[in-house]
């Protein structure tokens, strides 16, 4: 009767030495596209800095060419923000800045802030109109004019959306929701609860609402509909019309908007 000792063990050292060598070729690759990223990511950020030099004031002037340009950032993983207020022991700055300092000088850097600085005086003096509810677009007209905050400046909705991002590490509250098709920036801690946000919504799409269209499009209950709209109402969210046969409530967030 023939002997077949060892065959067993064999196969099993042979598929160890060959699963080993599958794993050390695959690093090796992984490492070699690693490489090969990063070469590629560095050549990249070398020619956006040499764009960035190059266009500088046309960066800093023009609010679409400087929107295409942050896009330009993001795509490759720059933020252009990262670290513009970042501050080591003593307040003293403790890095280079961001990234708009490092490129531009900081003309651009101080833009944004100056910017986020009107963003917050806007919210906080239309706050009694619109409850802490601001669109993007109406906001940027606002700046834009510079109606009670000083002299207008030429900024883009991208503009408006990064300024209100450089307030966020300073936790206050500031931030960008959306309401149906809309971009809003709220700056109230108090968010707004899934009923509020619907009738908001709706309001965006008819107009106005009453209570007896809320029961009979979204079949709520009468009690349920006059709280959402007595909540709203506290908070300057929306309008009451009394004029009508029953009372009509608008958003003056959506009064004239064309969305």
């Amino acid at each position: 009767m023939s002997s077949r000792r060892g065959v067993g063990l064999s196969a099993f050292q042979n598929r160890t030495a060959l699963s080993t060598s599958y794993a050390s070729h695959g690093a090796s690759l992984r490492s070699t596209h690693l490489t090969s990223l990063q070469n590629q990511l560095s050549v990249f950020q070398s020619l956006l800095h040499n764009f960035a030099l190059q266009h500088g004031e046309e960066i800093k002037s023009n609010p679409t060419f400087r929107s295409e340009f942050a896009r330009m950032c993001n795509a490759i993983g720059v933020d252009p923000l990262a670290g513009s207020n970042v501050k080591g022991k003593g307040g003293k700055s403790g890095g280079k800045g961001s990234w708009w300092a490092q490129m531009l000088g900081g003309d651009v850097n101080d833009f944004y802030f100056e910017l986020a600085v009107r963003v917050v005086e806007l919210c906080r003096a239309t706050r009694g109109e619109n409850g802490g509810l601001i669109g993007i677009a109406e906001c940027r007209e606002r700046v834009s004019k510079g109606k009670g905050i000083g002299g207008g400046i030429d900024v883009s909705d991208d503009d408006i959306l990064r300024a209100v991002k450089s307030l966020q590490p300073l936790g206050s509250g500031f931030s960008v929701i959306m309401v149906g098709s809309k971009q809003m920036i709220r700056s109230t801690p108090k968010g707004l609860n899934t009923d509020q946000s619907t009738v908001l919504e709706a309001i965006q799409v008819l107009g106005y609402v009453t209570c007896s269209m809320l029961q009979d499009n979204l079949r709520w209950e009468s009690a349920r509909a006059e709280t959402v709209i007595a909540d709203l109402l506290a908070d300057s969210l929306v309008w009451v019309d009394a004029q009508a046969s029953e009372d009509e409530y608008w958003s003056p967030m959506f009064m004239g908007s064309d969305d």
